[in-house]
C-alpha cells in the first residue's frame, strides 16, 4: 500500500495518525505512507497581494516535520514533501510523482474548513480513481484532551 496523505494545519493531528494506522492496518504487506503539506497563504487575498509564499511554506515544512515526526514515532515508514498552493492541484502533482494506491485528505471540521467549503473531498474523488478517504479533525477538541491529559499526568 502507498497511502498518500493531503493536509494542511491538520496534518500533524491525532486523528490524521489514527486514519492512517487504521487505513494501513488494512492492508496486506508493506506499507508506505507519503504525507503533502499545501503551502497555503492564510487567504486567497494574502497570496495575491502580498505574495507571502516564503512564510506560507514555512508554516506548512513546519507542520509537515511535525506529521512526519509522529508518523514515525508511531513505527511508520513515512516521508513528505510540500505541495502546491492549490490542495486539488498538490493532490493531482503528488499522485503522478508517487502512485499511491489510496488517498487520505485530513480536513477541519464542517463549520470551519475551507477545503470543504470548496468541496475538495468531492472534487478528489472525481479527479481521480483512487480511493479516496476523509478524516474530520477538531484540532480543539485534541487540544483540549491534550491539556487535560498533561493536567492528570502532572497533577
Amino acid at each position: 500500500m502507498r497511502l498518500l496523505v493531503i493536509a494542511n494545519e491538520t496534518c500533524a493531528s491525532l486523528a490524521v495518525l489514527d486514519a492512517v494506522r487504521n487505513l494501513i492496518g488494512k492492508s496486506s504487506g508493506d506499507a508506505e505512507v507519503f504525507v503533502v503539506a499545501p503551502a497555503l497563504s492564510h487567504s486567497r487575498v494574502s497570496h495575491w497581494f502580498t505574495s507571502d509564499v516564503r512564510a506560507a511554506r514555512g508554516e506548512a515544512a513546519e507542520r509537515l516535520e511535525q506529521s512526519l515526526r509522529a508518523l514515525r514515532d508511531a513505527g511508520i515508514a513515512a516521508s513528505g514533501d510540500l505541495g502546491d498552493a492549490d490542495p486539488l492541484q498538490a493532490l493531482d502533482d503528488a499522485i503522478r510523482i508517487h502512485r499511491p494506491t489510496e488517498v487520505l485528505i485530513a480536513t477541519h471540521t464542517p463549520e470551519r474548513s475551507q477545503w470543504l467549503e470548496r468541496r475538495l473531498v468531492e472534487r478528489a474523488r472525481e479527479a481521480t480513481d483512487l480511493p479516496v478517504e476523509h478524516v474530520f479533525v477538531d484540532l480543539d477538541q485534541e487540544r483540549q484532551h491534550q491539556a487535560a491529559t498533561v493536567g492528570v499526568a502532572g497533577g
